[in-house]
């Protein structure tokens, strides 16, 4: 029993969820040292993102000079994969921060992008293979039409 119990000033006493959240917090395993495999594939996608954004607005100034009869739909859907990107990619940059890794560009060499990420401490090169991101971003790039045809589908 402690000095609280028959105290009937404690009862109406509400507790607010970020305190909650921080209280619980404070008993979590604070996780350090090297990213764990999820956190690698965030690390790449955090690379590959930026790839994409720019291929897709060179994509669309490209459709600025073209004359095609379908033009105002596919740039349309070129804006909604850029939109689909672009939120993707600040959700993820947003994440990476909240877990404390950073990455920052370091070289090129001979056809492998090399970054250098930093973890909680700890400090690693990261290295992409050209084509290997070429695959991802055409993986990605399908995934996300493929979204555009689920919508049209469903209206």
């Amino acid at each position: 029993m402690s000095k609280l119990d028959g105290n009937e000033r404690w009862k109406s006493k509400m507790l607010l969820t970020e305190h909650k959240e921080q209280y619980e917090k404070r008993h979590e395993h604070k996780q350090q040292g090297r990213p764990t495999p999820d956190e690698l594939n965030q690390i790449r996608d955090f690379i590959i993102y930026p790839h994409m954004i720019t291929m897709i607005q060179k994509c669309i100034q490209d459709l600025g000079f073209i004359h095609v009869s379908l033009k105002s739909v596919l740039v349309r859907c070129m804006e909604y994969l850029m939109q689909r990107t672009t939120d993707d990619y600040y959700a993820l940059k947003k994440e990476l921060r909240l877990k404390n890794i950073k990455v920052l560009e370091e070289e090129t060499n001979d056809g492998i992008l090399y970054y250098r990420y930093f973890c909680r401490g700890y400090e690693e090169k990261f290295g992409v293979v050209r084509e290997s991101m070429r695959t991802e971003i055409i993986l990605r790039m399908t995934q996300y039409t493929n979204e555009i045809g689920t919508q049209l589908k469903l209206k």
